[in-house]
């Protein structure tokens, strides 16, 4: 085993491990830590994959703004949100069979698939994929709609967040 895979390992590992935490934790500021770290982790193997930019894209987008948005929101109601009752679903181990289904499913078409180790072929001379990536990610014809659908939601959810937070007693 290189030592590359044994990093990718350690990283898969730690971000899984993030990922179980932030569901299964009772405490929603924790979660919101934990799903940094998860967060983080996916940064970390777009390095391992030089993929500089969405690496770069994935700290300052994810954990810059929408888990700290959550954060936001989370200290904004919490002293509305005073549930005290149960936090686990009781359907969750329905979740759980569907997901281990859901995995062994992955597993087996990826075992399956015949290119999965094909490299990609070189780069043309002059080619850049940052170049590309931010025209399409203007152009009507890629990305933009997609973008400017997240960016309204991000708004409403803030929008919600103080809304609910309001002191409506001043």
């Amino acid at each position: 085993m290189t030592p590359l895979q044994i990093i990718f390992l350690l990283i898969a590992a730690v971000t899984l491990g993030g990922a179980l935490m932030v569901v299964t934790t009772r405490n929603l500021v924790h979660a919101a830590l934990w799903l940094v770290l998860s967060l983080f982790g996916v940064a970390i193997l777009f390095v391992l994959l030089d993929a500089g930019f969405f690496a770069v894209a994935q700290v300052v987008i994810y954990i810059g703004a929408i888990a700290i948005l959550m954060i936001f929101a989370i200290m904004l109601t919490r002293r509305v949100a005073k549930d005290s009752g149960p936090q686990i679903n009781p359907t969750w181990p329905i979740a759980a069979i569907v997901a281990i289904v859901l995995f062994v499913g992955l597993v087996f078409l990826l075992q399956n698939w015949q290119n999965i180790h094909v490299l990609p072929a070189e780069l043309p001379q002059g080619y850049n994929p940052i170049q590309q990536l931010g025209a399409e990610l203007v152009s009507p014809n890629g990305y933009l709609i997609p973008f400017e659908v997240a960016s309204i939601l991000l708004l409403a959810a803030l929008i919600g967040a103080i809304v609910i937070a309001w002191d409506k007693n001043k």
